[in-house]
């Protein structure tokens, strides 16, 4: 049994492990979930997928005929899919509050909606690496058509805000199923279909399942060229076929491990993450770049030569953007306060005014 078959196993196992505890916390707490239990749960699955990644450097044996070592070639490609994939999964999420802001849906009703929306990515993303990684392979020339797209996606990332993306009501599949069947008057039936007077109704959890699954889609065309360009560069002859795949689908399904405790978290500090989409949308930019000139031998040596290159600068983008976020979250409270500070002062000496001019009367 070779190493990538071994590490396909330990994955499935740690996955079904990981998503079977995650749901299980979110599903059994009888108490609203803190902000604090679901960043120290974020903490706990972050911490579980760059060990993962970390032992690709000890446990993976040397590739006959590379020129490189395959086991640290293997973790910096793991870690720097990971956390692309990581933040563009918790852009996802913001996307999934926005769509349950904007339809009225219960909180009692949120949790069901994103097992739901979470486990569609999956499958989604699964279905179009695989689709993806076979094109690259049998037409090079494919790998230029994703940068493009990822230099769009950066572009529209940084440029236009998530409402203006997410209408529900002009969703295609929202417009259609509305047509097709009457919808339940009830906004908070915890069922996706109901009868009334004996006729098929769809309910508005329904619905929001619909335009979930379709932004599923849209957030899986724009994450797997990102991945395939973390995988794909300079790397020739260095990796497998099996082990990019491996490397593009454990990568992509860490990330959406554990999404339900984060997105507890994230309802509660969305402000600490202003800048994360900027920060995203120059990580996809980049990498796009990285892609287009990689028929530059110069370029395409370089990153083969200094892959942990690329890790720097996700990990330095990713870094800046939250502590600019957060940075910024705190003075701008602290300006909130000391404007307070200043209406209490005059509304005292107001009053002391009045109160003199009463006395001096």
């Amino acid at each position: 049994m070779n190493a990538t078959v071994v590490y396909w196993i330990a994955f499935m196992a740690i996955f079904i492990i990981v998503y079977g505890i995650d749901l299980y916390v979110t599903s059994h707490r009888k108490e609203e979930i803190t902000v604090k239990t679901a960043l120290s749960w974020s903490a706990v699955w972050i911490s579980v997928a760059l060990a993962f990644g970390a032992s690709f450097y000890f446990l993976i044996p040397q590739n006959q005929g590379s020129s490189l070592p395959t086991g640290p070639v293997l973790m910096t490609k793991f870690i720097s899919g990971y956390l692309t994939e990581y933040s563009l999964s918790v852009d996802n999420l913001f996307v999934f509050i926005l769509i349950f802001s904007m339809m009225g849906i219960q909180p009692s009703n949120q949790p069901k909606l994103l097992k739901l929306g979470i486990l569609i990515s999956v499958l989604l993303r699964i279905l179009f690496i695989l689709a993806g990684m076979g094109l690259v392979e049998k037409f090079h020339w494919i790998i230029y058509l994703f940068g493009l797209i990822l230099i769009w996606t950066a572009y529209k990332m940084a440029f236009t805000k998530e409402d203006e993306n997410v209408n529900p009501k002009s969703n295609i599949l929202y417009k259609g199923a509305s047509k097709l069947f009457p919808i339940d008057p009830d906004l908070h039936s915890p069922h996706f279909f109901t009868r009334i007077n004996g006729k098929l109704h769809l309910t508005n959890i329904f619905l929001a399942l619909l335009v979930i699954g379709s932004t599923d889609i849209l957030f899986a065309v724009d994450s797997i060229p990102a991945i395939i360009g973390v995988i794909k560069e300079g790397v020739n002859g260095v990796l497998t076929l099996s082990e990019e795949n491996f490397l593009a689908i454990s990568s992509n399904l860490f990330a959406v491990m554990g999404l339900i405790s984060l997105f507890f978290a994230l309802k509660g500090i969305m402000g600490m993450f202003r800048y994360l989409k900027t920060g995203v949308s120059f990580i996809l930019l980049f990498i796009g770049m990285k892609m287009l000139f990689s028929s530059v031998d110069a370029v395409a040596d370089f990153f083969a030569r200094h892959s942990w290159c690329s890790l720097a600068v996700i990990v330095a983008t990713l870094l800046i953007s939250i502590l600019l976020s957060v940075l910024i979250a705190k003075s701008e409270g602290s300006g909130k306060f000391h404007d307070k500070v200043s209406q209490a002062k005059e509304g005292v000496k107001g009053a002391e005014h009045k109160g003199m001019g009463r006395f001096m009367q």
